[in-house]
């Protein structure tokens, strides 16, 4: 009897799970892959329920530390530290090609926390606040990221998600801080240990981030010019290749830089930069007003546990801190559905809204109601989240998105720099190390002088423009018949 030879087919679970693993190898390969472990990064790693309540638990039985202490012993290491590493870091990221630091970010993050946990001592909490300093110059990694991974068409979309998802991990736990303080559903020392749950969890999804072939200084996609038999690299065209998005494309080779080449290439670009004068006066404004806010934020828990003690009074600081999160946000998205000139009215914005910043310190520091105290540190915090939106399209809108890093860098570091100075002769216990009132009166007075500088700058730019425009428009005007040199009876 003959052999009957059949047709074989494959099942179809097995072809139905072949176009499941296709599927999901194209979007591993694409930029929903690492943009979506970014945003788990960035949620897990955000979530702080204790950070609202720092100065309640480290002047309580918990940590026993005095106001004073905290003030102006702690809290400084963090500033001088911040300085120290930043602009090692700044370089170590690039060269590293992100993910190694945002690890390394993580790792840290766990260990300032269990510090924090574990440890006594002022000196304990100094060497704390170190590991945070080395946390908070890392973060430029989380960022930087998305140059290198991300096709250029989808980098706008990447980084929404990205930033969205951060403000939402600071306000989720803001809000989860204040359930669990204000019900008594944890301790501080509990809390912490939540605290240590989600950072692990943000620790095991960074080490599955892709890792990138290159990155925006050391390691930069080149075009390619033939002259005869000999391929040249042309490093001019880089940001112009960067606005095609040639550098995401992968047509271009890779090829590693020195790093006195990149110090070069920085300062080149840097001067460049600077000789814009509308630029410079934008980036002294982020840079003065940038190093105020800092200084606010950073102590502003102690002004309101001078105002309202936190034994005597269940403190709202993570309500609070959430709702300042939600309105910054607000505040800072209807910026991109205005039509206003910023070109124009934009310095005379930043006097008028920074007087206003001013005003609300003022309100912070003299007033004894602390629900009035919230409500100024709401409104400051709305101001500046506006001002800084404005400052960072204005000068987005000049230079290309290489060149952007490198002003953003820059204008921080600046900042940082004002803010190392601001707190050593201002709170550091080797300094004048002045009381919380007289700080934060300080600081009122400072946004009281950059409101005046711009305030009077705006007012003489608008009157110049108007000049400029009258002017142009006079030469423009034919000539009157008043103004003729034929008289009337010759006309006639």
């Amino acid at each position: 009897m003959p052999e009957l030879h059949q047709e074989r087919t494959m099942p179809p679970s097995v072809s139905k799970r072949s176009v499941r693993m296709e599927t999901v190898k194209r979007w591993r390969a694409g930029w929903g892959y690492p943009t979506t472990l970014l945003c788990m990064y960035g949620f897990f790693s955000t979530v702080k329920p204790l950070e609202p309540f720092l100065i309640p638990y480290l002047t309580g039985p918990d940590k026993n530390l005095t106001v004073e202490q905290v003030t102006n012993e702690i809290f400084p290491v963090w500033t001088y530290s911040y300085l120290a590493v930043l602009v090692p870091i700044f370089l170590l990221t690039d060269w590293l090609r992100y993910k190694p630091v945002v690890v390394f970010q993580c790792i840290n993050l766990f260990v300032t926390t269990s510090m924090l946990l574990w440890l006594q001592g002022v000196a304990a909490q100094q060497a704390m606040q170190f590991a945070y300093a080395v946390v908070t110059a890392s973060e430029v990694a989380y960022f930087s990221y998305i140059y290198s991974i991300v096709d250029l068409k989808h980098y706008r979309k990447a980084t929404s998600y990205c930033r969205s998802v951060q403000l939402l991990g600071y306000t989720m736990g803001s809000v989860l801080g204040q359930l669990l303080v204000s019900f008594k559903i944890m301790s501080y020392n509990n809390i912490l240990v939540l605290t240590l749950v989600l950072i692990s969890i943000a620790l095991v999804t960074s080490l599955f981030l892709p890792m990138p072939q290159r990155s925006m200084f050391f390691h930069r996609s080149q075009e390619r010019h033939k002259t005869g038999n000999v391929e040249e690299m042309d490093a001019q065209e880089f940001p112009e290749a960067l606005g095609r998005g040639d550098m995401f494309a992968g047509e271009g080779p890779v090829r590693a830089r020195s790093c006195s080449q990149v110090l070069i290439q920085l300062w080149r670009d840097f001067l460049q930069c600077y000789s814009s004068r509308e630029l410079l006066y934008w980036s002294v404004w982020w840079a003065l007003a940038t190093c105020g806010y800092n200084q606010t934020i950073n102590y502003v828990q102690v002004l309101w546990q001078h105002i309202e003690p936190s034994q005597n009074f269940t403190v709202y600081n993570g309500g609070v801190e959430a709702v300042s999160n939600l309105f910054g946000a607000a505040t800072a998205y209807g910026i991109g559905f205005t039509q206003v000139d910023w070109a124009q009215w934009g310095e005379l914005a930043l006097g008028s809204f920074s007087g206003l910043g001013a005003a609300a310190l003022f309100t912070m520091t003299f007033t004894a109601n602390i629900w009035a105290c919230y409500a100024g540190y709401i409104v400051f915090k709305c101001l500046y989240m506006l001002l800084i939106t404005i400052a960072m399209f204005q000068i987005a809108t000049e230079i290309s998105m290489e060149r952007y890093a490198l002003i953003f860098g820059v204008n921080n570091f600046g900042a940082l720099v004002l803010q190392t100075i601001i707190t050593a002769v201002v709170v550091d216990g080797r300094g004048l190390g002045l009381g919380i009132i007289p700080q934060f009166t300080i600081y009122g007075s400072y946004f009281s002088a950059i409101a005046v500088i711009f305030f009077l700058r705006g007012v003489y730019m608008i009157m110049r423009g108007r000049q400029s425009h009258r002017d142009s428009t006079t030469a423009e005007e034919p000539p009157s018949l008043k103004d003729s040199d034929t008289g009337p009876e010759q006309r006639l």
